[in-house]
């Protein structure tokens, strides 16, 4: 009888997290075609001061970058490209997860340790 609730617990749970929602974020169009100069001078002098940034300077030396390849690579973006970075650099992340998927992670475990109780 015991096995059976654990077994009926462990269909819930599946359930459950097949159905929870995916989350999506707003994306936005790459409508800029006519993108005048002014704006694209904007937009770079936008991107370059992120660049410029020691941190951030730092974490490009690292990987190999020296400030002069990276205006060289953001000169060789598109227009949209550019626009598309430049009004979207709050949502750029650094390497690891995000505070959602660290909850998510506990919710898992926190009901593999229920599982595992209540098997016992």
């Amino acid at each position: 009888m015991n096995k059976r609730i654990s077994l009926s617990f462990l269909f819930l749970l599946v359930v459950v997290f097949a159905a929870v929602p995916t989350f999506a974020g707003v994306v936005p169009s790459k409508t800029v075609a006519n993108q005048s100069l002014e704006s694209r001078s904007a937009d770079l002098a936008v991107v370059h001061d992120i660049t410029a940034n020691q941190q951030v300077a730092e974490v490009l030396a690292q990987h190999g970058f020296n400030q002069e390849q990276v205006n060289q690579r953001l000169a060789q973006l598109s227009s949209q490209d550019l626009h598309s970075l430049a009004q979207n650099l709050n949502q750029v992340q650094a390497a690891g997860m995000t505070h959602q998927e660290w909850v998510w992670i506990g919710i898992g475990a926190l009901a593999a340790l229920i599982l595992v109780v209540a098997t016992h």
